[in-house]
């Protein structure tokens, strides 16, 4: 028996065909298939069963009917199925090929589509094309969202009723930082305005420098942010809600435009002109710790002597650590070596920069007579000490010891002001040698009996604090 055509091969070029990924076109096209596959089979059927009757066999056509109808419903079952088969299987490819095609297309805006033409009778509708793809290198645009529209703020339309005036108490509880919550009355601030989410704000500087913000209110709260950053005065019912601000009904208000800062010009150098120093500022100019930074024209009297190549002019307190000391320079100050150990009175600008002396810049230099000695030194028995050499000598009461000590440069010789009042020391002379070497002579009348320990410092000739060397001599006053 030949075997019949099976509609389920043409079945499957028609399934090919569909370009559409519509499910509904699917389902269309493999129920007609099917349809077309069951009519087929079963003309076949027929068209067999009718050659394999013999007349021989006529009492067995109603069995062999029956056997080939039971064929041919098994052969139409199998071809739907094979032709369900392919659809679904057609319609998976379709969609593999389209989906991604689809993730490359862009959303694009949903438009209304005019409906589509009837087709005419016996015809398939021509399946929609599909959208173009998007073009390429464009990411894919994420929808913003619009912005929420801002609620309108509340506003004050109507200001309250007059309330009394504040009085001076709360006054100054309203303008201190960090108290005064819950003052009301009316009155009147003045401060710098500022907007602050969107409302009018006044900044008041309060009485410890802190600023308080008061936000202002009123039928003006639209009108004031125009003002910004101006000199706001306000009057109405002012609120201190907080301790640190609080709320004004404004009922008057006047703002002052703030005020450029015009360029200073840059400041002239004055020439700065000398004075005389009066009577009490040259007192301070030759006391100890005091008149530092002073500088005009005086004249000093005090004696000369020498620390290296620099004339020093002692003013007073010799030979301790609270001396003062100037260093003598200019054309004057020449030829001043035959004076060393004289008294002189010198004129110039004194210029002091420390507590125990500076400078003069000498103009006239007048040689005085040497003052007499407090004490005289005939008929004293005297105990000699030369040199630094730490030892202990024994003196007689009211009488005298002296102690010679070579000078340095820069450098000069002093003892702490109180022992020298408990030694009783009554000179401290520079004396010059013509090597250079000069010394300095100590000379002491001890007036109170005992045992004291007299410390000498070599100290910087203007800066007594920095000691070079020291050294100690013990003196037992016997009376």
């Amino acid at each position: 028996m030949a075997k019949p055509r099976s509609g389920a091969k043409k079945a499957t070029p028609a399934a090919k065909k569909v370009k559409s990924t519509k499910p509904g076109v699917l389902k269309s096209a493999s129920k007609s298939v099917a349809k077309a596959a069951a009519k087929l089979v079963t003309k076949k059927a027929a068209g067999s069963a009718k050659q394999e009757k013999a007349p021989a066999e006529k009492k067995a056509a109603p069995a062999a009917a029956k056997n080939a109808a039971a064929k041919a419903a098994t052969k139409v079952k199998e071809v739907a199925t094979a032709a369900t088969k392919i659809a679904a299987k057609t319609a998976a490819k379709v969609k593999e090929v389209a989906a991604p095609k689809a993730k490359e297309k862009e959303p694009a805006p949903k438009v209304k589509e005019a409906p589509p033409a009837p087709a005419p009778k016996g015809k398939e509708a021509p399946a929609p094309k599909a959208k173009e793809p998007a073009p390429k290198g464009k990411g894919r645009e994420v929808p913003v969202a619009p912005p929420a529209a801002e609620k309108p703020r509340p506003r004050a339309t109507k200001l309250p009723p007059m309330a009394e005036p504040l009085n001076k108490r709360d006054l100054e509880q309203l303008l201190t930082a960090g108290t005064g919550r819950g003052v009301v009355g009316e009155g009147s601030l003045k401060g710098r305005l500022t907007v602050i989410d969107g409302l009018p704000n006044l900044v008041v500087v309060g009485r410890d420098k802190r600023e308080l913000t008061f936000i202002l209110q009123g039928p003006d709260q639209e009108v004031l942010p125009a003002y910004m950053d101006h000199k706001v005065s306000v009057s109405g019912l002012i609120k201190k809600t907080t301790n640190y601000g609080g709320t004004v009904d404004v009922r008057k208000f006047s703002a002052k435009k703030p005020e450029v800062e015009e360029p200073t010009p840059e400041p002239v150098e004055a020439e700065v002109r000398l004075r005389y120093l009066s009577p009490g500022e040259v007192s301070q100019v030759v006391s100890a710790g005091m008149g530092a930074g002073m500088k005009g024209f005086a004249a000093l009297r005090g004696n000369l002597e020498m620390t290296g190549d620099e004339f020093v002019l002692v003013v007073s307190n010799g030979g301790t650590r609270q001396q003062v000391s100037y260093i003598l320079e200019g054309k004057g100050a020449k030829g001043l070596r035959k004076f060393l150990g004289h008294t002189l009175a010198v004129t110039g600008v004194v210029d002091k920069s420390s507590g125990w002396g500076g400078r003069i810049d000498v103009e006239n230099v007048e040689p005085r007579p040497s003052e007499a000695r407090p004490i005289s030194r005939e008929g004293l028995e005297s105990v000699h000490v030369e040199g630094e050499q730490p030892a202990n000598i024994d003196v007689k009461l009211n009488h005298a010891f002296t102690l010679r000590l070579p000078e340095q440069a820069g450098f000069t010789w002093a003892i702490e002001p109180t022992a020298a009042k408990r030694v009783g020391l009554r000179e401290a002379n520079f004396e010059p040698a013509s090597d250079g070497a000069a010394t300095r002579e100590f000379f002491f009348t001890p007036r109170n009996p005992g045992t004291s320990e007299v410390e000498f410092f070599l100290a910087k000739a203007f800066n007594p604090g920095q000691v070079e060397r020291s050294f100690k001599l013990t003196v037992n006053v016997k009376p």
